[in-house]
C-alpha cells in the first residue's frame, strides 16, 4: 500500500498532487463548515414540505403550512380597501370647500394624488406637472377650460376632442392650409400676436405690418381669444397676451400654428379611475398652482 508523503511543516499527509513543486495537503473540512452545510440541507428539504415549493403539472405541492401568496396578496388588498374607504368616501361625496378646508385629509390626497398623477397623468404632463412641448404646464394659473377643481374634475371626466357626448371641443382652424388667410396675412396676424406679449416688437420696420395683423384678428380670431386677446376659458380659447404658450410663443411657432392650426387631446377618464379618484387628482392639481410662489 501506498502511503503519501507528510508535509515537515504541517505533519498532515499530502494528497500526492504536486504543481511546480507546491504540494497539496490532505486537509480535511473544517467542522464548523461541514456542521453549517448540514443544516442548511436538512433546512432546504425540510422547507419543501413546509411551503409549496414543487410544480406538478397544472398544480404544485401546497406544503405542511398552507401558505398561499395570492391569499395573503388579497388580504393585504382587502386590508388597503378598508382603510382607504373612509377618506375615499369622503373624496367621492363632500364638496369641495370642505374637502380644502381639511388639512389632514388635503394631505391623503396629497399622497395619494401623486401616485395617481404619476401614474395617469406625468406621461404628458411630467412628474411635476410643469408640462413640456405641447402639453401645458398644471402648475401656473393659465387655464384653457378653468382651474378650479371642480372645472378640472369636468375636464378630466369628458376629457378634450373626445368622443365623449359632453367632451371639451377646443380646435384652431388652419386658416393657411385652408386658404382663409393668404400668406401675407397669416404672417401679419402672427406679427400682431408676437407683439401682444412682446411690446418691444413694435418698430417702425414692421408697425404698419403689425397693424394689418389687428385688422385680421379683430375679424377673424377674436371671435374666440377676444379683442384684446386674452382668450375666453368658455370655450378654451387661450390668453395670447401672457408668456403661458403650450406650442411655442416665438414668431415661427405662432405663424405655424395660424397656417397649420392646433387642435390638443387630452383622454377621458371616467372610465379608467374610480370618482373619488378622479376628485383626488382633481384635487392634487388644483393644489399644485396654490403651491406655487
Amino acid at each position: 500500500m501506498e502511503v503519501n508523503e507528510r508535509d515537515p511543516v504541517s505533519g498532515r499527509e499530502t494528497t500526492g498532487h504536486e504543481w511546480n513543486g507546491i504540494k497539496e495537503l490532505d486537509t480535511p473540512v473544517p467542522r464548523g463548515v461541514l456542521l453549517f452545510w448540514i443544516v442548511t440541507h436538512l433546512w432546504a428539504i425540510a422547507w419543501w414540505f413546509l411551503v409549496p415549493a414543487w410544480p406538478l403539472g397544472t398544480t404544485y405541492t401546497r406544503g405542511l403550512l398552507g401558505v398561499d401568496q395570492r391569499q395573503t396578496v388579497e388580504a393585504r388588498v382587502v386590508d388597503g380597501q378598508r382603510e382607504r374607504a373612509n377618506w375615499m368616501e369622503r373624496l367621492e361625496k363632500e364638496p369641495y370647500d370642505a374637502i380644502l378646508a381639511d388639512e389632514a385629509l388635503m394631505q391623503t390626497v396629497r399622497d395619494t394624488g401623486r401616485q395617481l398623477f404619476g401614474d395617469n397623468c406625468a406621461a404628458c404632463h411630467g412628474r411635476d406637472g410643469k408640462g413640456r412641448a405641447n402639453y401645458p404646464d398644471l402648475t401656473d394659473d393659465d387655464w384653457l377650460w378653468g382651474g378650479g377643481p371642480q372645472l378640472i374634475e369636468q375636464t378630466m371626466r369628458v376629457g378634450i376632442n373626445t368622443r365623449h357626448p359632453e367632451s371639451r371641443i377646443g380646435q384652431m382652424p388652419a386658416f393657411g392650409r385652408d386658404e382663409v388667410l393668404d400668406r401675407d396675412q397669416v404672417r401679419s396676424v402672427a406679427a400682431y400676436v408676437y407683439s401682444l406679449s412682446h411690446p418691444d416688437y413694435s418698430t417702425a420696420d414692421n408697425v404698419k405690418r403689425i397693424q394689418a395683423g389687428r385688422e385680421v384678428f379683430l375679424t377673424t380670431c377674436a371671435a374666440c381669444h377676444g379683442e384684446d386677446g386674452k382668450g375666453n376659458r368658455d370655450v378654451g380659447a387661450p390668453n395670447l397676451t401672457d408668456a403661458h404658450w403650450i406650442y411655442g410663443g416665438d414668431l415661427d411657432t405662432i405663424i405655424a400654428s395660424v397656417h397649420g392650426g392646433r387642435q390638443g387631446h387630452m383622454p377621458t377618464w371616467d372610465e379608467r379611475l374610480t370618482k373619488a379618484e378622479i376628485r383626488t387628482v382633481a384635487l392634487y392639481v388644483h393644489d399644485l398652482g396654490t403651491q406655487q410662489p
